[in-house]
Order: C-alpha cells, then structure tokens, then sequence
C-alpha cells in the first residue's frame, strides 16, 4: 500500500485527541492508530500493532496484508524487531534488510516478501501485557529521526488505549508517564514548524536546529522546544 495524499502528523494527532476511549474498542482504537500512522510518516508501505500476552503475541490491528505477514513470520520464529521492541520497550530499526544480521531467518522472509526497512516502537509495558507500533517500507533507510519522534507519539497514543484497557493503580501511574511523553513529542513536534515557517527549512533541518541548540545551551531537546513555543505564543515584547 503507497499512502497518498501525505496527512500533517498535528492532524491525525487531533483525530486521535477527539477519540472517546469508553466509547470506543480497543481494537478500533488500534486501528485507528495504524491508519493514521500510515499516512502521516513518508515512506511507509503498512502499519501494524502487536500484542504480546501470556498466551504468545498477536497483530490486533493492521493496515494490509505485508504487516501481517511480517508480524506473523516473527510470532513463528519467537524472535525479530516487533518482539524485541514489545519486551524490552524499546525502538528497534531496521536500516536495510539486506544488511541486517539480528533477526536473519526473518529478515530473510522479509525481503522475499517485499520490505527493506522497518521500524518498530515498543509500548510502556505493563505486567500482562505488552506491545509494539511496527512500520514497514518497502524501500531501505526510509525511517530518520524524525519518523521516529512521529512513531513515537502514535505509540503513545496506542499505549495509552492499552493501559485503560487494563487500569489498575500501577497503570495510573504509567498512564501518566505516556502521556508526558506524548507532550513532550507534541511540543518538539510544535517547534519544529516554528523553525520550518521562520526559516524555510525541512523538518529534518528543524531537528537539527533544535539538537544543535540543545547541545550549546547543556539542555534537553524538550526544553529548548518549550521555551521556543513560550516565547512564540508570548509574541514579539510590546
């Protein structure tokens, strides 16, 4: 699947805002997430989620048959990026296929099927139940730092759905948690058009200006970002 046209992350980040999750499946909600994912990063080909439980691992929700067959060969094989993402919370990148020596049985299926580079984000954990956004292209070194800041606010989202999903007191507190993550990407996301409309630069460059900024001032990405947006919505001194 090629997704056309391009949709603006800070919109689909909207869409995903006016959900009401009481009102709404999990597996919707899932979804949801996927579609939007797709057509918000370039280069992406599918989107899938996966679920892991005591049970094994599942793909709950997808956007075409590739992301599952990709899903699946990793479930058959008990290992690959999805998996390793989903258990260690952590973001597993797949430059190039054709170079990757981690997984070799999967990687092996998976150029024979069509992909070349994937991405797969791991969602905040919980103690039954874990997960992973994977994205998947089937051209290499397709996914940069910026797609992984834009995959990273879809998981959120996603990962926010699956703690409701099952609440307890522990989960609160790791609600909380995803969803200052998801700020801080809206935030980084929000100065980042700051610089692109001052400076008439590409998101990429943007990124690098506010890395740059971060490293001379000893700061956080993130608290550069906030000040920029401040001082912006603050307006020129009167």
């Amino acid at each position: 699947m090629t997704y056309s046209p391009f949709m603006d992350p800070g919109d689909a980040f909207a869409q995903l805002g006016r959900i009401r999750p009481r009102e709404t499946s999990l597996h919707d909600v899932f979804q949801r997430v996927v579609d939007l994912a797709g057509l918000s990063i370039h280069g992406v080909t599918e989107v899938s989620l996966t679920m892991v439980r005591d049970r094994g691992a599942h793909t709950p929700a997808s956007t075409g048959g590739l992301a599952s067959t990709l899903d699946e060969l990793q479930y058959e094989l008990g290992y690959g990026p999805c998996l390793q993402a989903a258990n260690s919370t952590t973001v597993e990148s797949v430059v190039d296929m054709a170079a990757e020596t981690r997984w070799p049985d999967w990687t092996t299926g998976a150029l024979r099927a069509g992909a070349r580079s994937s991405l797969s984000i791991g969602l905040p954990g919980h103690a039954t139940v874990g997960g992973a956004l994977n994205l998947y292209a089937t051209e290499p070194h397709v996914f940069d730092d910026d797609a992984i800041i834009v995959a990273q606010a879809f998981a959120g989202f996603a990962g926010v759905a699956m703690a409701n999903e099952f609440l307890n007191e522990a989960q609160a507190a790791l609600l909380r948690r995803v969803e200052a993550a998801m700020d801080r990407g809206a935030v980084i996301e929000q100065a980042k058009g700051i610089l692109i409309n001052d400076r008439r630069c590409t998101p990429a460059q943007a990124f690098t200006v506010l890395t740059t900024m971060a490293q001379d001032t000893d700061r956080t990405v993130r608290a550069v970002a906030q000040e920029m947006v401040n001082r912006t919505a603050e307006g020129p001194p009167g």
